[in-house]
């Protein structure tokens, strides 16, 4: 027997997280749904040129790709999930699924940006009570969708576990709906009140709050990536725990990263002028459940 499987029988699990199957199940049948929607608006917005209708389908693309990425990332990490390679489990993969479909979203705010101050320079007709059927299947479907996802993302943001993945996808399916209703306004506007403009507008005014919306998942992600977590609450709580002992121990250095959701791992390099058993220093810092992997190193 070779030196990694021994390594595989006598490891114990990294595996802190289980995938969710409900939130795997709604997720492919958003992306479903969001594909057919799709098709639909970008065919629609073309043959009817509106703008505001093809940016929403444009918009509806890149969420076909992110929704069926966020439903390969649970695949993957279900697949993965007790392979010992993966020191911490696969809670990353959900992780990176989410910073890519940041990425994605980035990407379409500037084209949706783009073409709409190119139409705003070379107006065409729109055919608009057509355009607008079609962006009310797509908020209807966009609705959908986000009654799909909605629980799950709620159960876990109530109870302080974020899951990535589920809110990347989330947060396409409400820029959908979000575009899909100012294609709405737009269209009515323009339809009632000749106001053509409003059209490739509510194109631009979409694109920037995407994009907002995307920075703001790019940098949650990119924190739990890179380990960015030494100002997040659970490290003043290892400290006070610390600091709270009889003994006078003293923190030489600390390490807390994020293993899965809402569940950390620590390494505490610990100083005492007297002789302290470890197994007391890891059951006063237990009340902290969410500590599930914790290495402790003295230097007398």
């Amino acid at each position: 027997m070779n030196t990694i499987e021994k390594l595989k029988i006598h490891k114990h699990s990294h595996n802190f997280d289980t995938i969710n199957p409900i939130a795997k199940k709604n997720t492919l049948y958003a992306t479903l749904l969001t594909l057919i929607t799709m098709l639909a608006e970008i065919i629609g917005g073309i043959y009817y040129n509106s703008m505001a209708l093809l940016a929403d389908g444009w918009h509806m693309s890149s969420h076909v790709v992110a929704l069926g990425l966020a439903y390969l990332t649970y695949v993957l990490a279900q697949k993965y999930a007790n392979d010992f390679r993966f020191n911490f489990g696969t809670f990353k993969i959900e992780v990176l699924g989410g910073y890519t479909s940041a990425i994605f979203l980035l990407i379409v705010a500037f084209f949706m940006a783009f073409h709409s101050f190119d139409r705003i320079m070379n107006p065409i007709q729109i055919a608009y009570k057509q355009a607008i059927a079609i962006a009310l299947i797509g908020l209807i479907v966009n609705l959908i969708c986000a009654w799909l996802l909605k629980d799950d993302h709620h159960h876990e943001h109530n109870h302080h576990h974020h899951d990535m993945n589920l809110k990347a996808a989330y947060i396409h399916v409400l820029t959908d709906a979000l575009t899909s209703v100012l294609a709405i306004i737009a269209l009515i506007g323009g339809m009632f009140f000749g106001a053509d403009w409003l059209d490739p507008l509510m194109g631009i005014v979409g694109s920037v709050i995407v994009a907002v919306w995307a920075v703001g998942l790019i940098k949650q992600s990119g924190k739990i990536l890179l380990d960015a977590n030494m100002n997040d609450s659970i490290v003043q709580e290892i400290i006070d725990v610390i600091n709270g002992l009889d003994e006078k121990v003293i923190i030489e250095d600390l390490h807390v990263f994020r293993v899965g959701k809402g569940k950390y791992g620590s390494i505490l390099h610990l100083k005492s002028d007297e002789v302290i058993e470890t197994s007391k220093v890891k059951e006063a810092l237990s009340i902290h459940e969410e500590l599930v992997h914790i290495s402790i190193e003295w230097h007398q």
